[in-house]
């Protein structure tokens, strides 16, 4: 397997990236990587996730990780397109799966209400006294960006659960 020939991330995902984000108990549990993971890191991350030696990664590109090491990626459903264009997942380190904004653009509005992969994925499951904060810096970059994806984070969290509504399944279905 060779190694992705070009690790960089799309613009946005770098602006995006490079804002730090505020950790803890009122922060995101997210830390963001300088570049996509190799293309053999995502496949021996993926065969280990599904148990599946099988497997390759080739169908994502991996930008960053929760504290226990749950992987948010850009997922490569949508051939052809743009890396923008792709849906944002999260898997998570004890098997939870789920889009967490449909493209990019949401994505970029999903971090700048104050929430990361992990939040979005598993929000019903959130403190109740958890409160997301507002990030103006991510906020600049998403009207950057993204100015016409402007969406609450409930809605982007929705709005990707119904257009992928089969994600979990898929991905368990390759699971050994």
């Amino acid at each position: 397997m060779t190694v992705n020939s070009d690790r960089r991330f799309p613009a946005a995902l770098a602006a995006a990236m490079a804002v730090r984000l505020e950790c803890g108990r009122d922060g995101v549990d997210f830390e963001p990587y300088e570049f996509f993971l190799t293309a053999d890191e995502t496949t021996d991350w993926f065969r280990a996730w599904t148990g599946n030696n099988e497997l390759n990664g080739d169908g994502f590109r991996v930008f960053g990780q929760d504290g226990t090491g749950g992987y948010a990626a850009l997922w490569l459903v949508r051939g052809g397109r743009e890396l923008g264009e792709q849906p944002v997942v999260f898997l998570g380190s004890e098997g939870e799966t789920s889009v967490v904004a449909r493209d990019l653009g949401a994505f970029l509005w999903l971090l700048a209400d104050g929430f990361g992969p992990w939040e979005a994925a598993a929000w019903l499951e959130l403190e109740p006294d958890w409160v997301p904060q507002f990030n103006h810096d991510l906020a600049a970059v998403a009207k950057l960006f993204a100015p016409d994806c402007r969406m609450s984070a409930m809605a982007i969290i929705v709005q990707a659960a119904q257009e992928f509504p089969d994600f979990n399944d898929e991905i368990m279905r390759l699971c050994r």
